[in-house]
């Protein structure tokens, strides 16, 4: 596969962010909440990291195409989810592609073929299911279930029996597309899922290209080649 430029945009300076970030808060005249708080200086971070890594793209596209406003409004996001949330992101999902900032923090991913996911409301409230089925690359089907919680006020998700996990649940501009952003002990990776086991080649780009100007460098595409296994109902 061609390699990917990263869209990004020429910023000198990420100092009046945080004062764009705050001006949505008092906006609404509502304060955040600790986890939102928290988010915050996580997408500080990222936008740093973004303007940092970017900083010396080439040509400089118009801004409605830029990829580090395209981080702001995706990132920002997750501070004030719809009021929808969580329904619009129920029922099934192919794992299609993720990133890291190291190789070894996809190596899970190696043996996979392709992954189908089923979200659903969880048997209390505030928690939602999330079942799998991997179908590895030797034909083989392996099972998985997950127990996420809620966090009031925002998108993130706590992963039962996994305290040290945490998933940031974030729109994309691809069609039936969602991003998550996974971190523990040891790793963090985008990851990218879709309604098609098989979406435009332009969502997977896109996705590369957004990732990368975040300097997300290793990437991973699951190959598909396989049929995807039914999922379990247990």
């Amino acid at each position: 596969m061609a390699n990917i430029t990263p869209r990004c945009y020429n910023e000198p300076s990420y100092t009046r962010y945080p004062n764009f970030l705050l001006t949505k808060s008092q906006s609404h005249n509502k304060p955040y909440h600790s986890e939102q708080i928290g988010s915050l200086w996580f997408i500080h971070n990222l936008l740093g990291s973004a303007i940092f890594h970017c900083i010396n793209c080439p040509t400089p596209l118009a801004l409605s195409n830029d990829c580090f406003l395209t981080t702001i409004f995706l990132l920002f996001e997750n501070l004030e989810p719809p009021e929808t949330f969580p329904e619009p992101h129920l029922g099934r999902w192919y794992f299609i592609a993720g990133a890291a900032p190291t190789k070894e923090e996809l190596v899970t991913f190696d043996p996979v073929d392709n992954i189908v996911f089923s979200m659903a409301t969880g048997s209390a409230p505030m928690q939602l299911q999330l079942r799998a089925t991997i179908r590895m690359k030797n034909g083989h089907c392996v099972p998985r279930k997950w127990i996420y919680h809620l966090t009031e006020g925002s998108t993130d998700l706590r992963t039962e029996g996994r305290p040290d996990m945490r998933t940031m649940l974030f729109s994309s501009s691809c069609p039936g597309g969602i991003m998550l952003k996974e971190s523990g002990h040891g790793y963090q990776r985008f990851l990218l899922y879709n309604r098609s086991p098989h979406p435009h080649e332009t969502c997977v780009e896109e996705f590369q290209s957004l990732t990368s100007c975040l300097d997300f460098k290793a990437f991973l595409r699951t190959p598909r080649n396989q049929e995807a296994c039914e999922l379990s109902s247990n």
